[in-house]
């Protein structure tokens, strides 16, 4: 599932745990690639934005900078992730090739 929100994912693999649900669960990741997708994305994926990410986007001028913010965020996402030692993540690629790259290069 999709989420820019680590805790997100952290309490549903908690709750998974608890109710005895032990088979990998994979974070997804995509990283913003314009401006627009700061409506489409929460409409198209049913997922909620942190207020700060949301923040961030809405003080970018253009599709590149909203590309930049998503590519910060998302290095940190997964370095936190990476940290709890998820089994693998899974990154949302469909118009996001390069951004995913650049990702990729800051955490591996």
């Amino acid at each position: 599932q999709l989420f820019y929100d680590n805790r997100k994912y952290f309490d549903f693999v908690g709750k998974a745990r608890q109710a005895g649900i032990n088979i990998p669960i994979i974070p997804g990741i995509k990283p913003f690639k314009s401006l627009s997708q700061l409506t489409m994305i929460p409409k198209t994926f049913k997922v909620d934005l942190p207020e700060e990410l949301s923040h961030e986007i809405r003080k970018c001028k253009n599709d590149n900078e909203a590309c930049r913010v998503g590519i910060e965020w998302c290095t940190v996402q997964c370095k936190e992730l990476i940290a709890h030692k998820v089994p693998s993540i899974h990154f949302y690629s469909i118009a996001a090739t390069d951004s995913i790259k650049e990702v990729a290069k800051r955490i591996y």
